[in-house]
């Protein structure tokens, strides 16, 4: 039994609670064809935000223009040529990508200096305000580590009970966990949580229900909530697995919410933390120094037409029913079907009618954590590839707001982009191999006193690339410059010299991973377009060594692409070599760069020298430290497999029976398969031994779920001569 539930419940008393009152509220599926009626302009709406707007994206139509200009001028001196045409095209959205975030981050600068990034009444300091509604924290889980998610709820609860309020709000863990020894393991933390709660006399409000089917995925896990008990809360808090929120910052949330009936919902910007590894490390410094200017240019020019990330964000229950139902997208897998990156459609879908979506960066509280390795990036950036894919299905629906519209074509567009990076790096290499090979056409078709030379203008090329590379990189000056002025920033990160240093390191490191990036993207965006489906995968959130062997088996072809690349601008010319050198080096060495980035000793022996270091490790908050010390304590002490911990402990049982869903109604529910196929291994086995070790996981999962199966356990639990779990 798990450490907690020893030390502050006793067997017999761990049982869990019912569910409370079903409050239903209906949610039906949105039409893309047919918009609702529109709403009024939001009352929230920022003033000056169509000069905001104009400042943005009329800077960057500027900037892209002379940008374009420039590259013309670069490609094509003697005249226009297709393969020159076909790379000005490439640079000219490529280079407007860019223009748009250096405008954004701009506009982030302006708001930071005059104290922005908050809005709708809310302040980071001052008297809490008092709430009159009730909100509920909903927490959806798959396969999750439960003492995990369990020490970050129990940190949350704790901090909102020392805000006095925390009676105004209930938790919800929304379970979709497939594997029997997670399902278990979840249940067994989930007594322990509310055990714990309960010693600190606050153990109401939390809540355990898990899906047999997990239908839709996560989007309708909270589906499946709203419908069944969203009646009974005007407004809900989403988590994710590794969220963190301080009680005070949920407070000040809820209280916006009930200020302003117009908004829909309030998005948070959630700061990484707990990093190890080089990898996590470099994206929490970055998210920590860079993050708050590009999340505060976002918010000055969005206003109420702002997105949503998906977690640590607050939600008008009424407003999410009414139009946040999501429909199947037409056609097959992985375009077609349920909509995976639903947060995004679901901003747009409130905002088409009418409800105000707004962020507010500069609250802070509000935590996440990053994947330790870029393989772990990797794997997460295939599904959301997949997902921000499917918006292209979503763009053409009827009655979107223009900026929910281009939040979607944003979201295609840091997929898409990759592909479109790479095709430029070739069709460059393409140009220098048919100046240095191919035989000029000195005279074309028609007579000319002069001959036709493809030409590249040297001198101006290292111009424009330094032009780009000046607008890529400024961002992270201005976020230096604000580090600067901001004392507390400043000194959790290590000083002003250590920090400018943390942020060479992290540029020199994230450009050399880059190239990387650019073929991991570009290869899943390939098999995308060739109908492979990303699946549903539980991502790893621990920074554990990964064998060699498994790192060259996944990236061996990049470091060869990188070598030929690498010989064949070394062939065309030693000087074009030595300017592509930053993406060749980043190639070619990455079997060793994934290997060190992903190195946790490389991480830890950083931050004692005080490098790649943020505010939060310097003072971390005290919901940090609490759920750092709980999670050990969730943590069983032994490994055993989800039968032997239910035969083994009365009371969990005992709990698990009474969460059980409803019996499955014969000739009205569709056919459960491993269900069937599971209570016949059990007719089989002789032994306890024998049918545990017959079940899938699948046939086991399906069997815990069921009364039957577990009478059926018990029964060859009592052949083996062991104790009656009954006996509770």
């Amino acid at each position: 039994m798990d450490s907690v539930t020893e030390a502050h419940t006793d067997a017999r008393e761990a049982a869990a609670p019912a569910l409370p009152p079903e409050a239903p509220m209906a949610m039906p599926v949105q039409s893309l064809e047919h918009a609702p009626p529109r709403g009024p302009r939001p009352a929230t709406t920022p003033r000056a935000l169509l000069l905001r707007r104009l400042f943005v994206i009329g800077g960057a139509i500027a900037m892209t223009a002379v940008g374009g200009e420039q590259m013309y001028f670069v490609l094509n001196g003697n005249g226009p040529s297709i393969l020159g045409i076909f790379v000005l095209v490439l640079f000219l959205a490529l280079f407007a990508w860019v223009a748009l975030a250096f405008m954004s981050a701009l506009g982030g600068f302006f708001a930071a200096i005059t104290g922005g990034g908050l809005g709708l009444g809310i302040t980071r300091d001052g008297p809490l305000p008092g709430l009159g509604s009730r909100t509920a924290l909903l927490m959806p889980t798959y396969n999750e580590s439960p003492a995990r998610v369990m020490a970050g709820l129990l940190a949350i609860h704790e901090s909102l009970a020392a805000t006095g309020q925390g009676g105004m709000f209930d938790i919800f863990i929304l379970s979709d966990t497939t594997d029997p020894d997670v399902w278990i393991a979840e249940e067994a933390a989930f007594l322990a949580l509310r055990a714990e709660a309960a010693r600190a006399g606050n153990g109401g409000g939390i809540y355990y229900r898990r899906r047999p089917k997990n239908t839709e995925r996560k989007s309708g896990n909270l589906a499946d909530w709203v419908r069944r008990f969203g009646g009974a809360y005007p407004q809900m808090l989403t988590l994710d697995a590794d969220s963190l929120m301080e009680g005070e910052t949920i407070l000040r949330m809820a209280a916006a919410m009930e200020r302003h009936p117009g908004v829909g919902l309030i998005q948070t910007l959630p700061v990484i933390v707990n990093g190890s590894t080089l990898f996590a490390r470099m994206q929490q410094f970055a998210g920590r120094v860079y993050g708050p200017l590009i999340a505060q240019g976002i918010a000055w020019w969005h206003g109420s037409e702002g997105n949503y990330w998906g977690h640590n964000a607050i939600i008008r229950t009424r407003a999410f029913a009414e139009q946040a139902g999501l429909p199947h997208l037409h056609g097959r897998k992985p375009i077609g079907g349920a909509i995976l990156s639903h947060d995004f459609v679901e901003a747009a879908l409130m905002r088409r009618a009418g409800w105000a979506i707004h962020m507010v960066p500069a609250l802070g509280g509000s935590f996440e954590e990053s994947p330790p390795s870029l393989t772990d990036v990797a794997i997460r950036d295939r599904r959301w590839a997949q997902g921000n894919l499917q918006h292209a299905g979503v763009l053409p629906a009827r009655g979107l707001h223009w900026v929910s519209r281009l939040h979607l074509l944003m979201g295609i567009g840091s997929y898409v982009t990759s592909p479109l990076w790479l095709c430029f790096l070739l069709a460059g290499v393409l140009i220098s191999l048919q100046s240095r090979f191919v035989k000029p056409a000195y005279f074309g078709a028609t007579k000319a006193l002069f001959p036709r030379w493809p030409q590249v203008d040297p001198i101006l090329a290292k111009w424009v690339f330094i032009g780009t590379m000046a607008v890529l990189l400024a961002p992270k000056l201005l976020a230096y410059i604000l580090l600067l002025f901001d004392g507390r920033l400043r000194r959790g990160c290590g000083g002003a010299v250590r920090a400018f240093i943390s942020l060479l390191l992290e540029t020199l490191l994230g450009g050399l991973v880059a190239p990387v990036a650019m073929l991991i993207q570009t290869e899943g965006v390939l098999q995308i377009l060739r109908g492979r489906d990303s699946g549903w995968n539980t991502q790893r959130r621990d920074g554990e060594r990964v064998p060699l062997r498994v790192i060259w088996a996944q990236y061996w072809r990049f470091m060869v692409f990188g070598l030929v690349l690498a010989g064949a601008a070394y062939a065309v010319s030693p000087a074009l070599f030595l300017w592509m050198t930053p993406v060749l080096v980043g190639l070619a060495l990455t079997v060793p760069l994934v290997m060190l980035t992903g190195s946790q000793s490389v991480g830890l022996w950083l931050q004692r020298a005080g490098l790649l270091r943020i505010v939060e490790e310097h003072a971390p908050p005290p919901v940090m430290v609490r759920a750092a010390t709980a999670q050990a304590a969730f943590s069983p002490r032994e490994g055993r497999s989800s039968i032997e911990r239910l035969l083994g402990d009365p009371a969990l049982l005992a709990a698990h029976r009474s969460m059980l869903p409803p019996p499955r109604i014969p000739g009205h529910d569709p056919i459960d398969v491993p269900l069937l196929v599971g209570l016949a291994k059990l007719d089989e086995a002789r032994t306890l031994a024998a049918a545990t070790a017959a079940l899938t996981k699948a046939e086991t999962a399906a069997v815990l779920g069921s009364a039957e199966g577990l009478a059926r356990f018990v029964t060859l639990q009592a052949a083996a001569g062991m104790p009656s779990i009954d006996r509770a």
